[in-house]
């Protein structure tokens, strides 16, 4: 049965309020959202918290592929035919995330230009992401990969979200994200919190001068 128009849509009120196809949901830090290889029936909205999502190869070998946060979405590849999920999801700090069954995006989709708009510019935005990952992978040292991820932690670059405090994440995350060694990661923590660029005391604090070691190094 296909949904009314709505005259003067809001995807804003659409994605906070729960309704046809939509719940809001809640999980604690660590708690996991879906599994690498669950049925993949629905896509996910973030309204509050962070969420990593990672990989485990055939060997056993376990890598953070992305993070997403407020205002992200998660598990589009239901929508073009991906029936298992090919990565699992899980909370690294407390979240409120809207689950959108497939069928009642797929209408809003097709029946709300305004949202419509607002999911095509995400994915673009999500694209340029991987893009910029990809790149950073290939050119950039293991020091400027973490800032990058730092500062991508603490929202910097969106306008009007940057977060000082960010959630904490364990220097095993961040080096399965960096792609290098915990030893590493704990040397270049260091030599930030040195620099002034960084504090973490009970939690972790990001400067926006961090990102001098990404355009001066």
């Amino acid at each position: 049965m296909a949904i009314k128009k709505i005259p003067n849509f809001d995807p804003k009120a659409f994605l906070s309020k729960v309704g046809e196809g939509r719940v809001i949901l809640r999980y604690q830090k660590n708690r996991i959202i879906f599994s690498q290889g669950d049925s993949a029936e629905a896509i996910y909205y973030v309204q509050k918290g962070k969420v990593k999502l990672t990989v485990v190869s055939s060997r056993g070998k376990e890598a953070v592929i992305a993070m997403v946060a407020a205002n992200d979405f998660f598990g589009e590849g239901c929508l073009v035919g991906q029936p298992l999920r090919i990565a699992t999801a899980s909370a690294i700090s407390e979240c409120v995330i809207m689950r959108i069954e497939k069928q009642a995006m797929i209408r809003v989709i097709h029946d709300e230009p305004a949202f419509s708009e607002v999911f095509i510019a995400y994915l673009l935005s999500r694209n340029l992401r991987v893009e910029e990952d990809l790149i950073d992978q290939l050119f950039n040292s293991s020091e400027k990969r973490l800032a990058r991820i730092l500062l991508l932690l603490a929202n910097f670059g969106k306008e009007g979200k940057q977060e000082i405090v960010v959630p904490k994440v364990s220097q095993e995350t961040l080096a399965e994200m960096v792609g290098t060694t915990r030893s590493r990661v704990s040397y270049f923590m260091n030599k930030f919190r040195k620099l002034g660029f960084i504090e973490y005391n009970g939690e972790l604090r990001v400067h926006s001068s961090l990102l001098n070691i990404i355009l001066h190094k």
